[in-house]
């Protein structure tokens, strides 16, 4: 059974000016009206990762673009990535202003970007925790029912740039003297191409296990609270009966919702007041958009994702000593 700790968020609230308060979770939507910043972002580019396939992706994303369009009055356009990098560019080449991202995504835009990207919310699940887990999975009727077991077996990370889908497990396989490249321990590694794909490739026996993230919270049977999983499970893509969890790593901040730090401070604010409010004013967007059964956001700050920078930077030193 899965247990749960809080991470305590190193920041109470947003930098540059975002001042967030308790009474923002409760307020009514902003007004609808077309603001002065729209001379300066006439179109709100939403930036949306991969991890699944894209016509759920664009589908999930839907009401919440028709929200932003009449709140604002500005056309919204949602770029769709192939994979984590495609958003993680498109920040540092400023043609986005918005992102749901992952921690370790985020931090790959904050140096990619120089700087030039800022977290506001990140959510909060039902048991008031803000973090999830990476879980090891392999397919019920496998012989694999530990990490030890998994010597000389193939693994298929998600995404280069995902937190619990390589960077974090990556961490803590070599802290317990796991050397996670490929041949060393795991007798072949690959990248699926996405959370989602990864699943799918286990269940057609092209990798032994995968790597995902879960909320580890609620009904193990419906996938839990939140993540991957429970994505799967409500698609009718994945019964939890066919897999079976065999590890998971220490808890994971929640990626935030991400804007562009040069947008005119007018927009940043407009876009903070939105966001607090989505949970309450129009909860079945807010899970749509949030994957899951969380209970609203809270706001965060770039320190309570230094450590992702400090992974990154890591990873970046392992290859160059390979």
């Amino acid at each position: 059974m899965f247990t749960r700790r809080h991470i305590v968020l190193a920041s109470p609230a947003l930098a540059a000016g975002l001042a967030f308060s308790p009474r923002q979770s409760r307020a009514d939507m902003p007004a609808a009206g077309k603001r002065g910043w729209a001379a300066e972002v006439p179109v709100i580019r939403v930036g949306l990762l991969g991890g699944e396939n894209n016509a759920d992706r664009l589908g999930r994303f839907q009401d919440y673009d028709k929200l932003l369009e009449t709140t604002f009055q500005v056309p919204v356009k949602l770029l769709q990535a192939a994979d984590y990098a495609g958003v993680i560019q498109a920040f540092a080449a400023h043609q986005l202003e918005l992102a749901y991202m992952s921690p370790a995504a985020y931090a790959a835009a904050w140096m990619a970007s120089d700087g030039d990207i800022e977290p506001m919310l990140t959510s909060q699940d039902i048991d008031g925790s803000t973090s999830y887990v990476s879980v090891l999975y392999v397919r019920a009727d496998s012989d694999i029912h530990s990490l030890a077991d998994m010597r000389g077996r193939s693994l298929a990370w998600a995404d280069p740039n995902s937190a619990s889908g390589y960077l974090i497990p990556r961490a803590d396989f070599r802290a317990a003297g796991i050397d996670p490249e490929s041949g060393k321990y795991f007798a072949r590694t690959g990248f699926a191409g996405g959370h989602e794909q990864g699943v799918v490739a286990v269940l057609n026996h092209q990798y032994d296990a995968g790597m995902t993230w879960t909320s580890g919270l609620g009904d193990a049977a419906q996938g839990y609270t939140r993540g991957m999983l429970r994505m799967m499970t409500d698609k009718k893509m994945l019964d939890m009966k066919d897999i079976r969890i065999i590890w998971r790593s220490r808890p994971i901040l929640n990626g935030p919702i991400a804007i562009r730090k040069s947008a005119p401070a007018a927009f940043r604010a407009d876009m903070l007041a939105f966001h607090a409010a989505l949970p309450a004013a129009h909860p079945d967007i807010y899970h749509q958009v949030d994957m899951g059964a969380g209970k609203g956001w809270v706001p965060v700050g770039h320190a309570d994702y230094l450590v992702f920078v400090e992974i990154l930077q890591q990873e970046a030193a392992e290859r160059r000593r390979r």
